[in-house]
């Protein structure tokens, strides 16, 4: 089905979701780490941004739910830099690679092991951001900055218990995921913007737990010496329930319930009249491909015999 909006269809958006988790989950290894320290960096960038325009002293003792719209109307341009560089969030994964899972086309190693290399490599990028260029770089040295790098790194680490964090989490990357979603279903880069803009607004403004903006704004805390915080205390009350928070709400809120909603029982989805196609490599990995439909436009059927015969010399025979 062809949509008539300038953007794809719900059903179209969730069969591409699930090629990117195929492309991803059968990217290099090497790769797949490096685009996640690259992803970890560019968050970095948005929360401390998000900090420095927190460190308002007159607003957090006199309106600090709009200091804190404030901040959350900004912090978005870190996942839409991750979105069009095509550098690899954990948060995303646990939405792309689980629907790729569940419809059959990637293995549950193949699932693990991507979220596995983004979760490390989001955390190896943050932790060079902190030290090196925020930390090193004196960046958040002066009184009302340090102020406020400790306070929130407290406010988000030591003051909710374990489940809150776990429960905010949920909600957190339900939100971030759909944000990937309907970047997705945008055709053109404004509205692949906007619609990724206004999730990641709402889960900053309601103060929710994601993981790999943690894995920036907590230890830049500890950095600065906030009292209460430790590593262990940031291992056990905040990466593990971020994490599992985070993954059921990528994984079950968003990939769990779209796949059941456009995916399963339903027909073949073609996007663009181009249909997905499993093949086999020589080192007997299963990967994406593409099929047309007999009723494909020219232009279509181009674009799939190309992606199917990179090479100019090689001749397409129909």
């Amino acid at each position: 089905m062809t949509s008539v909006m300038d953007s794809f269809t719900p059903a179209e958006a969730t069969e591409l979701c699930s090629r990117v988790g195929v492309k991803k989950a059968n990217m290099r290894i090497d790769k797949i780490f490096f685009s996640a320290v690259y992803a970890g960096m560019l968050l970095s960038f948005a929360g401390a941004t998000h900090l420095s325009i927190q460190a308002s002293p007159w607003f957090q003792d006199n309106a600090p739910g709009l200091i804190r719209a404030i901040g959350a109307t900004y912090f978005p341009y870190g996942l839409v830099m991750i979105v069009l560089t095509g550098t690899d969030l954990s948060t995303g994964s646990f939405m792309y690679t689980t629907l790729s899972f569940i419809h059959g086309r990637i293995s549950v190693f193949k699932m693990l092991q991507h979220w596995f290399l983004t979760f490390f490599g989001n955390l190896a990028g943050s932790l060079f951001m902190v030290a090196i260029i925020f930390g090193y770089g004196g960046v958040f040295d002066s009184g009302a900055y340090v102020k406020e790098a400790m306070a929130f790194a407290v406010t988000k680490q030591v003051v909710p218990k374990f489940h809150q964090i776990f429960l905010r989490a949920i909600g957190c990357n339900w939100l971030v995921c759909l944000a990937c979603y309907l970047g997705v279903q945008g055709r053109d880069l404004v509205s692949k913007i906007l619609g990724i803009w206004w999730p990641i607004t709402a889960f900053v403004s309601l103060g929710l737990d994601h993981v790999v903006a943690n894995m920036f704004l907590v230890p830049i805390g500890i950095w600065h010496h906030a009292p209460g915080l430790t590593v262990g205390l940031y291992i056990w009350k905040g990466i593990i329930p971020a994490a599992l928070g985070n993954i059921l709400g990528g994984g079950l809120f968003c990939a769990g319930v779209l796949w059941y909603l456009h995916i399963e029982g339903e027909p073949e989805i073609a996007v663009n009249g181009v249909y997905y196609e499993a093949t086999v490599n020589g080192h007997g990995h299963i990967n994406g491909g593409l099929r047309f439909r007999r009723n494909a436009g020219k232009q279509e059927e181009e674009y799939v015999s190309q992606a199917r015969n990179p090479d100019p010399q090689v001749e397409v025979h129909k």
